[in-house]
């Protein structure tokens, strides 16, 4: 595979490479405010298609779309104190409003559990005015230390789902529900595969009874938090007296959940799937699927693709026509940078032979085809195999970069070699996660429902209770 010259080879330095594609592709770019980023056209095109994709899978589920506000008031921030401990080292604090100080500092919100449950309280009477499920696309501020496009900066886009139920069975089911919805937008749409499982009590959302998380595993064995869906019981509905009347009449607090994933899938789509050309992008996410690009401007060349734009465009599959004045390498090189997912290259050399050619951006294959193909079922079964193919070799990566330690040497080992998902067995004691911690950074992952593999812990030797899967983060 040829690199762009504009672009660090991945195997080289993948930091640089990752930043670099996120350069040359005209993702994001960065800005004056530090720790923050432009996201640009091409960026934002990709996360209005997850907004488009998950939006109709929430709604139909039966969520509805909400706003609240940005600012959170102090006082109402501190009502939950789990909450306010995990994440006050990244609120951002407002003081001053024009030119006079604030009588109460307001944060820009981290999450927005505490405003749901503000309005909650005062819209909810009964049973019969439950559940309550409402999700909003919005931005929130983090003060994060290190930044890095897409994969944390100060400010970021997400869709945040907050919940309210009659009983504890149907908050559960929800969170797993929204888990389940992440598992297959994460698979069948981003072509990444993911593992599930539950956080570890070090590791859970701050506030919540339990964490459920889908974790993927980068190109260079890093994993990546993909999604979080969290169960909070009735903690937040004390906190901020969230109550309705129940079935028998007497006042009960309602049962909690919140769920979200955010514009790092961009950064999980770069990491997984792109490559030293630039951008790779799975056909089923990619604003543009198709372009066409005439190699002269005579008119059968012009005719023909036209036709191929019109009749592929009015069957779903997104296509454009180059019809630029760069050279045709140059629009080749474009095309692939930005990462379409199919070439159609029309030109009058071909057409002599009744042929045009398709390109796969993933792996640069070339079909030369007769030009009166049935162009449209060719290009799905093609975009169809594109996705299925970028799948599978994100499976095979995965396992590759999949390890089991039964010593905390051989983990060591692993990950002084070679990061990845490692699967090994822990007692619960947090020392000995802080433990595996100091090795790299390495954290866990998720609490895995496979059998335990030793029954040992993998740090001090004692009984295990949970097998665990561990591995070094974004």
């Amino acid at each position: 595979m040829e690199n762009n010259k504009s672009i660090t080879k991945r195997d080289v330095d993948f930091a640089k490479w990752y930043t670099d594609v996120v350069r040359a592709a005209h993702l994001a770019d960065y800005s004056s405010v530090k720790g923050c980023m432009v996201i640009e056209p091409n960026g934002y095109a990709i996360w209005e298609k997850m907004q488009e994709i998950l939006d109709k899978k929430f709604k139909e589920l039966g969520h509805v779309n909400v706003a609240m506000p940005v600012f959170i008031p102090e006082n109402l921030l501190k009502k939950e104190g789990e909450l306010v401990q995990g994440f006050a080292p990244e609120v951002a604090w407002i003081t001053k409003g024009g030119s006079k100080d604030l009588e109460e500092r307001l944060a820009f919100r981290p999450t927005s559990e505490t405003l749901f449950c503000d309005y909650y309280k005062d819209h909810i009477a009964s049973y019969r005015d439950l559940p309550k499920l409402y999700n909003q696309w919005c931005n929130v501020v983090r003060w994060e230390k290190e930044t890095r496009p897409f994969l944390r900066s100060r400010e970021f886009w997400w869709q945040e789902g907050h919940t309210i139920h009659e009983t504890e069975e149907e908050a559960i089911k929800e969170t797993h529900q929204m888990m389940d919805v992440y598992r297959w937008f994460h698979h069948e749409i981003l072509a990444i595969p993911t593992i599930n499982g539950v956080k570890t009590e070090k590791e859970k959302f701050a506030g919540a009874e339990f964490t459920l998380t889908n974790e993927a595993l980068m190109y260079n064995g890093v994993a990546l938090q993909a999604g979080t869906s969290h169960y909070f019981g009735q903690k937040f509905a004390k906190a901020y007296d969230v109550k309705f009347l129940n079935r028998e009449n007497k006042l009960e607090y309602v049962y909690q959940t919140s769920w979200g994933t955010t514009t790092r899938m961009i950064g999980g789509l770069i990491m997984v799937h792109s490559d030293d050309k630039g951008l790779v992008l799975p056909p089923r996410i990619a604003p543009k699927q198709v372009v066409i690009i005439p190699i002269k401007d005579t008119e059968e060349v012009t005719t023909l693709s036209n036709e191929i734009c019109t009749r592929l465009n009015e069957n779903g599959i997104v296509t454009y026509i180059d019809n630029t004045e760069k050279s045709a390498g140059f629009k080749f090189a474009e095309a692939e940078v930005n990462g379409i997912p199919v070439r159609i290259e029309i030109g009058p050399r071909d057409l002599e032979q009744n042929k045009i050619t398709f390109v796969r951006r993933d792996t640069s294959e070339k079909y030369t085809v007769d030009k009166d193909i049935d162009v449209v079922n060719y290009v799905s079964n093609l975009l169809e195999t594109i996705q299925n193919d970028m799948y599978t070799r994100a499976v095979e990566r995965r396992d590759k970069l999949t390890f089991t330690a039964k010593t905390y040497e051989e983990m060591r080992d692993i990950l002084n070699t070679q990061p990845g998902f490692i699967h090994a067995d822990w007692c619960g004691d947090q020392d000995c996660e802080l433990k595996v911690k100091e090795l790299k950074g390495c954290k866990s992952r998720c609490i895995s429902e496979e059998p335990l593999i030793t029954g040992k812990c993998v740090v001090c030797g004692k009984e295990a209770k949970h097998h665990v899967i561990w591995g070094l983060q974004y």
